[in-house]
């Protein structure tokens, strides 16, 4: 091996053993409540809602396919074997999204409207991501905290464009931009 090839391969390991150190360290503060975690709902196959979308009729939104539900059920084992068993699981309103939290099995769901999505209305970004941010800073602190969202919300929240199905844990007090700790891909 050339000298430059071993230097080259040593910063790609004190790389590589830095960001494994930080996911170490963002997985303590949230199971301390120090942070939370922010997950877009599992994989639901499409964009946006159908045009008879009705808040109160899963039928009529889009909803979580069989890898969506799959994939929720891999983050509740992810996150028992974390450590994190019993946290406080709050949703948006969507169907997706409540399923997500729901297939997990970790405990029971509440609803936080400020977590819904505002795809169809873009108008409502600054005002819904302040609003998200001062209702999640009034929660006791220390309270280990999982929020399920929306794509859209969450790059207002986090400039982040998450896939489906992943997560980000993000420093508590929140602040917009919000501090991303790490990004846990979907398990």
């Amino acid at each position: 091996m050339t000298r430059s090839a071993a230097l080259l391969l040593c910063a790609w390991l004190a790389v590589l053993s830095s960001s494994q150190a930080s996911e170490i360290a963002a997985w303590d503060a949230l199971r301390e409540g120090r942070a939370v975690l922010l997950l877009r709902h599992a994989t639901a196959p499409g964009m946006g809602d159908p045009a008879n979308f009705d808040l109160s009729d899963c039928r009529t939104q889009r909803n979580l396919d069989r890898r969506g539900r799959e994939q929720a059920r891999r983050w509740g084992r992810l996150l028992r074997s974390q450590g994190i068993a019993r946290p406080r699981l709050l949703s948006s309103r969507w169907c997706r999204a409540r399923d997500t939290a729901r297939e997990m099995g970790l405990g029971a769901v509440e609803p936080l409207p400020e977590l819904d999505s505002f795809y169809e209305d873009r108008l409502q970004a600054a005002g819904q991501t302040a609003q998200l941010v001062e209702a999640v800073n009034a929660l006791m602190p220390g309270t280990v905290m999982l929020l399920v969202s929306h794509q859209v919300n969450i790059t207002a929240l986090t400039g982040v464009y998450p896939a489906s199905g992943e997560g980000l844990i993000l420093a508590r007090p929140l602040k917009v931009p919000a501090q991303v700790l790490a990004r846990i891909p979907p398990p």
